[in-house]
């Protein structure tokens, strides 16, 4: 490592949440633990000919936006806990920081501004947290069992002993899980446990990759009784998730505003913050309108969470996603809400979706667009296309949820410049408070002639 002793003006936020700067002569540094506003001297650890990347090391100047971390595992230091990036920042700055890196993504990458900003949706910035996936080591040398997240930039894993943006019953479990797998006959056979935690069942999932003894099985059930959690077992891939003992209460969350109850094994894909997961559906469909004679079509639609509440209030919702296997768990969801009648789905190719497939499913009146981080490429461009051919009606409006604004950004473009849209609104919702991760909302409306 080389040190810097110039001291710096930390101009910005970059999606690392590390500080940016320059140097005299034009040099970026990229700076983790400063932020906007503030004067630093920086420890620099890589150097290349454009910019260098280090860690602050003192500071002469601090930023009004700066507190003191909660977590007792959140810092620059060896072994801290990496879960978290932001901690040193206040929440509510955090979310301005996260609009900027929307509105700069949609501007840059795309040349699109939205006519209106959406308020940003926010929620409790400790305890969110209802999926984790949380490594497990032991540690032969020490004798001891680690649990948690890795450590900033490390394939170790953190020495954590409680963790407050995960709920506090399940931070409460971090020292007894510890605990029991160093009592386990598996012990150094166990890479991983998952948390998935559903409205009243909080579910933990164990890889293992041998066979568990019955004296482990029977620690486990010890352990689930005593502390009021449901094991699930993962002895190989995610379709081999099975509960230990079959018969006990269903892992489900609510949509209440729209009477839905979703059932979902601790493996299948929702949404880390349920909280903001109910405000942001609520949201969506207030701002997609759906009328009840129209039509909706829900891509990347999981196990049905806009397109059942979007039955509830348009004509008819389509609901498409790439698996089989989640469009039968998709049916069986609306089967039991009652909306069988109402919402029905298909299995198709998303990432490979072109202007003929689109026009084979038939037109709608209004898309709810859901991708991964990847993005729904295919489709703006197949959207692209059937605009430029003038004979099939696209949707009047189109809502997009996005995990990554760089490819939101990507997509817009297309939807903007090629597609016959204009972004009318786009704001970020705060999913996963303390991290960088962008989560964001944008509508897009035809364009008038």
């Amino acid at each position: 490592m080389t040190s810097g002793w110039d001291w710096l003006e930390v101009e910005s936020l970059d999606l690392e949440a590390q500080g940016v700067a320059h140097r005299a002569d034009g040099k970026v540094v990229f700076i983790e633990g400063a932020l906007p506003g503030e004067r630093v001297q920086v420890q620099v650890a890589r150097k290349k000919n454009q910019w260098e990347q280090g860690q602050v090391t003192a500071i002469s100047r601090e930023s009004a936006q700066r507190v003191h971390p909660a977590c007792p595992h959140f810092g620059l230091h060896a072994g801290a806990c990496g879960g978290c990036k932001m901690q040193h920042l206040h929440p509510a700055a955090q979310v301005a920081v996260k609009q900027r890196v929307l509105e700069d993504n949609l501007w840059h990458l795309a040349k699109v501004r939205p006519a209106c900003v959406l308020r940003p949706i926010e929620g409790p910035a400790w305890g969110y947290r209802d999926r984790a996936r949380l490594s497990v080591r032991f540690v032969a040398k020490k004798g001891t069992v680690l649990v948690g997240f890795h450590e900033r930039k490390s394939r170790y894993v953190a020495d954590m002993r409680v963790c407050p943006v995960l709920p506090p019953r399940v931070s409460a479990l971090l020292m007894p899980m510890r605990e029991l797998v160093g009592s386990m006959d598996q012990r150094d056979r166990l890479p991983q446990i998952e948390l998935a935690a559903g409205d009243t069942v909080t579910a933990l999932v164990l890889r293992h990759l041998e066979p568990l003894t019955s004296a482990d099985a029977r620690r486990l059930r010890d352990f689930g009784a005593r502390h009021g959690v449901q094991w699930w077992l993962q002895p190989k891939g995610p379709d081999s998730v099975h509960l230990l003992d079959e018969g006990g209460p269903v892992l489900a969350y609510r949509l209440p505003e729209f009477g839905i109850t979703m059932p979902f094994k601790p493996t299948d894909f929702t949404q880390v913050n349920a909280h903001i997961n109910r405000v942001l559906v609520d949201r969506a469909l207030r701002l997609l309108e759906p009328g009840g004679h129209e039509r909706v079509i829900d891509w990347f639609c999981g196990l049905g969470n806009f397109t059942l509440p979007a039955a509830t209030l348009a004509g008819k919702v389509l609901g498409i996603e790439g698996s089989e296997t989640l469009v039968a768990r998709a049916r069986s969801n609306a089967q039991a809400n009652g909306l069988a009648g109402k919402a029905a789905f298909e299995a198709r190719d998303l990432f490979e979706i072109d202007a003929p497939g689109v026009r084979d499913l038939g037109p709608a009146q209004r898309w709810v667009v859901d991708p991964p981080r990847e993005g729904a490429f295919a489709l703006a461009k197949a959207a692209a296309e059937l605009h430029q051919a003038g004979d099939f009606a696209l949707p009047g409006r189109i809502v997009y949820v996005s995990c990554n604004p760089a490819t939101l950004a990507r997509d817009a473009g297309l939807l903007v410049h090629q597609a016959g849209y204009r972004c009318a609104l786009a704001g970020v919702v705060n999913m996963f408070p303390h991290t960088a991760h962008v989560e964001s909302m944008a509508v897009f409306d035809r364009a008038r002639p």
